[in-house]
């Protein structure tokens, strides 16, 4: 009998997804509330649907037949899926009662203590909190809301008035009317993926993840990943270790565990948050390095155990190849007119694929559907190669406005010790 796989989510990063599982001969349905949305247009069946609206899915998934459910890129899609495939009688690799430790970035935060992994200072805070409550806190500190994801609202702010002035802003949109004060972590930033199998974790891959500073009270924009990373060799047992002690107390034997952490140069790692799912936007990157497939991995662990296990025992995390995606952000409200440098610079050899994400006469609308305004994937033999594919690219991107102003923020290359 044919399996019937139920996907949440249906944007550009799902596609590979579910063209993977169709050509397995898996019958496809996507739901999502993303109408017009390219992966509904080549899914078997889709379903436009709200994905928190976890009895309705429930019942998509009866009705269907669904024998599995399976999703990832985003942080509340995890969540999502997690509570429908529990109600649902589906495998998933997590529990809804250990969520918070994934999602709510305070109990998170506790989780790390417990451990004694090391993070950054930080203080949960409600609207009347005193100033004395940050005098041991060393500015800029970065303030963020307790329950939300893909940067909204988040801010490097430099004084107890700024967190004041920008309170409400913060926690806007979020229903815990809290937010979370961290200090500042001027290290190295990296993007760690994992699976775990058996209760172990198996490292698939870890990057570098640079960015550019932008506006004052902004965070740094992300502006290049790449992999492998070029400090992998001083983090990749600590690293390893940290998500093998999480995987322990939160009970997860299976599925994905990644990790976004800093280190500096004779310091120990200061992990910043973990999620229960693969990067979007940068996971294809581990097949340009070693020609893994995420996809196959979340496909195997619902329908083929023993392919998911043959593919962790013989990767990899230390590639010999080098890939990065390079993000362009746009300024909000700027309108797109001119986009012919980025148009030439994607015939360039070496890109493997390109999005130009607006078209002529849209706005910049930043944390919408259109997360950045273009993005690149380059490959290249060595990290001396890439790197001056990227500065090339860097150096020669440009967008307009129909005034003639540059919609692009200027990405720049970090310094790494020799």
């Amino acid at each position: 009998m044919k399996q019937r796989l139920l996907i949440l989510g249906s944007l550009r990063e799902f596609v590979q997804l579910i063209q993977t599982a169709r050509s397995r001969g898996i019958y496809t349905i996507v739901c999502d509330g993303y109408s017009d949305s390219v992966g509904k247009k080549i899914a078997d069946k889709s379903y436009d649907i709200d994905v928190g609206d976890t009895d309705r899915i429930v019942s998509i998934c009866q009705l269907e037949r669904v024998d599995g459910i399976i999703t990832s890129f985003s942080d509340y899609l995890f969540e999502c899926m997690v509570k429908i495939a529990n109600k649902a009688g589906l495998k998933c690799y997590f529990s809804p009662e250990k969520l918070d430790y994934y999602r709510n970035k305070d109990i998170m935060k506790q989780m790390f203590e417990k451990l004694h992994i090391p993070t950054a200072k930080y203080r949960r805070l409600s609207s009347g909190f005193s100033n004395s409550d940050l005098d041991d806190f060393e500015f800029p500190v970065v303030v963020k809301p307790l329950d939300k994801y893909g940067s909204r609202g988040v801010l490097v702010l430099y004084s107890v008035e700024e967190i004041k002035k920008h309170f409400d802003f913060i926690c806007a949109t979020s229903e815990v009317k809290e937010i979370l004060v961290e200090e500042y972590n001027e290290g190295y930033e990296f993007n760690m993926m994992s699976w775990v199998l058996d209760g172990t974790v198996h490292v698939i891959s870890i990057a570098d993840r640079e960015k550019t500073p932008v506006c004052t009270n902004d965070i740094p924009i992300s502006t290049r990943n790449v992999y492998p990373s070029r400090l992998i060799c001083n983090v990749y047992e600590e690293a390893r270790d940290i998500l093998q002690r999480i995987a322990n107390f939160t009970g997860q034997t299976s599925g994905v565990l990644s990790m976004q952490f800093f280190w500096s140069p004779g310091e120990t790692i200061s992990v910043c948050e973990i999620a229960g799912r693969f990067f979007g936007y940068e996971h294809e990157l581990v097949d340009y390095c070693c020609g893994l497939k995420v996809e196959n991995l979340l496909l195997d662990y619902l329908y083929d155990e023993t392919s998911l296990r043959n593919t962790l025992k013989h990767h990899s995390p230390f590639f010999d190849k080098t890939s990065a995606v390079l993000y362009f952000h746009g300024k909000n409200g700027l309108m797109v007119e001119n986009q012919e440098a980025a148009l030439k610079l994607s015939s360039m050899k070496g890109i493997m694929d390109s999005w130009l994400f607006y078209k002529k006469g849209e706005r910049i609308i930043p944390h919408g559907v259109n997360p950045y305004a273009i993005r690149y994937y380059i490959t290249a033999k060595s990290r001396a190669e890439a790197d001056w594919m990227t500065n090339y690219i860097f150096e020669h991107m440009s967008i307009t406005s129909p005034e003639g102003e540059e919609v692009l923020y200027q990405n720049h290359m970090p310094e790494y010790p020799e």
